[in-house]
């Protein structure tokens, strides 16, 4: 442990302690930016500046690629038993600086401290659970005629880019690079420019495991001068991208130009559909954490709560009730909910309110800012209801990424069925009913990539997670993620 809990508040004023990196990692190596220029991460808690790390370009992006694309040769060569025993030694690296990689992530992100615990906790299973799989990956054999003999192997890709977003990033950063390095792939990474350090910090801990230098490479800046040159990149075969439809559509015209290959994790408005006969204060439980874990900025948030009838009335008085609850702060101080992730964040989602309460929205909590912390900085919003809306309304239809969950309601099951697909989105959805067969009629029914019944965000590293419609395409995690890092090869000889 890094520090004991009851200390944690020190590093609101001094973050000297972490040991922060201030440059790229490349070739195993941190390096200074090639145009030596900075940035600043911003603590969204305190609305300040707590650390200072290298803004790169085309020139770093380039540096990187070259040194991934020299180590591939070595790392696809390189023994699956040996590629695990690596992957499982970071593992337990993880675990040593758990404390360390949570506060970082905490001070970072603006999530609370148990979540970011938790997203650390995922991230060294995930290498755990990859170190696993790397030298369990076997081909098929094809029923040929008697005078020939066929089969299939699967081959790394190449190198492969990760472009990882703010909300998650250690647990993102793991969720690609884990299996990508499992699959005998390099990797090069780009994280947020407003939260850069865990996945700085993975690539430092990879190397002390054993990784070979080259084979994962992290270069640090915006979006536009470090992020569009990588997946640009002619000498990048894959691309791993999460995050807005907008900016998916952009990276894939620029895979296109290359014929890149990519997997698009691009969002979603996800329906928690509630019926009459679910286990109400379980399922009141599991809607609130749905929505209102880390402020709601989860691609993956039960945004809208499609109820039935029967007990709408009595079930959003209570969900409101818990939501008032909430409490807010700083997420060293162990809130309930920590700050959406700058002020920019803020103003767009407090946009949507804005315009809502235009049209006439009745708000059951929430709506508004809020302090969260003595000091009155940082950038928090109330936990918020919407009271019911129609389909076609912005609430129901535009994602927001913040701490606000609209309420439909749907007059049986039939209905509640109609009301979640009324989206654009198809990422996952959460049911709750005591009836088995309609909980399974509604998974069968639903378009979404991942479907939870009775318990939200179940699961874990080996359930494969992907969108459909324009959520995205492609899977990551469990063994269809290793599968999206390698291609088929088929193999027929005649042997009589």
């Amino acid at each position: 442990m890094l520090t004991q809990p009851d200390s944690l508040l020190k590093y609101l004023t001094d973050a000297g302690d972490l040991r922060l990196p201030d440059g790229h990692f490349i070739d195993g190596a941190y390096q200074a930016a090639r145009a030596g220029r900075t940035m600043h991460s911003e603590d969204p808690g305190r609305g300040e500046t707590f650390a200072e790390f290298a803004r790169g370009d085309a020139d770093d992006i380039a540096d990187a690629v070259s040194s991934s694309r020299k180590a591939f040769a070595v790392w696809r060569k390189t023994p699956p038993a040996e590629r695990g025993r690596i992957l499982a030694r970071t593992a337990e690296l993880i675990r040593r600086n758990a404390e360390r990689l949570a506060i970082t992530e905490c001070l970072d992100s603006g999530k609370p401290i148990a979540e970011a615990r938790g997203d650390v906790s995922g991230a060294a299973r995930t290498f755990e659970y990859y170190a696993g799989a790397c030298d369990k990956l076997e081909g098929s054999s094809f029923p040929l005629p008697a005078n020939y003999v066929g089969f299939s192997q699967f081959e790394p890709v190449g190198v492969t880019a990760h472009i990882i977003p703010w909300n998650f990033p250690i647990s993102t950063a793991a969720r690609g690079m884990a299996p990508a390095l499992a699959a005998g792939c390099t990797v090069v990474a780009k994280p947020a420019e407003q939260t850069p350090f865990t996945a700085l910090l993975l690539a430092e801990l990879l190397t002390e495991a054993g990784l070979p230098a080259g084979v994962c490479n992290v270069v640090t800046g915006t979006g536009t001068e470090a992020g569009a040159p990588l997946v640009a990149h002619a000498g990048i075969d894959h691309v791993t991208f999460t995050g807005s439809v907008a900016t998916g559509g952009h990276v894939m015209r620029a895979c296109a130009d290359n014929v890149t290959r990519s997997v698009m994790e691009l969002g979603g408005k996800s329906p928690v559909v509630v019926l009459n006969d679910c286990n109400f204060d379980s399922t009141i439980a599991n809607v609130a954490g749905a929505i209102f874990e880390h402020a709601g900025q989860i691609c993956s948030a039960g945004s809208r709560l499609v109820i039935e009838a029967g007990i709408h009335d009595r079930f959003v008085e209570a969900l409101g009730t818990k939501a008032k609850a909430i409490s807010l702060g700083h997420g060293l101080r162990s809130p309930d909910m920590g700050p959406v992730s700058s002020a920019a964040h803020r103003d767009k989602v407090l946009g949507f309110l804005d315009r809502a309460r235009e049209r006439g929205a009745e708000f059951i909590s929430g709506g508004k800012t809020s302090p969260g912390t003595e000091s009155g900085k940082g950038y928090f919003i109330e936990p918020t209801i919407v009271a019911h809306r129609p389909e076609d309304d912005e609430l129901v239809q535009e994602e927001i990424f913040g701490p606000v969950l609209t309420v439909q309601k749907a007059d049986d099951a039939d209905h509640a069925l109609h009301l979640a697909n009324c989206t654009r989105f198809g990422l996952v959805a959460g049911v709750f009913t005591s009836d088995f067969a309609k909980a399974h009629q509604l998974a069968r029914d639903i378009d979404a990539g991942q479907v939870y019944i009775n318990e939200y965000f179940a699961g874990g590293i080996e359930v494969p997670f992907g969108g459909n419609k324009q959520s995205g395409f492609g899977r990551e995690k469990g063994i269809e993620g290793l599968k999206s890092y390698c291609k088929v090869k088929s193999i027929a000889a005649r042997i009589g």
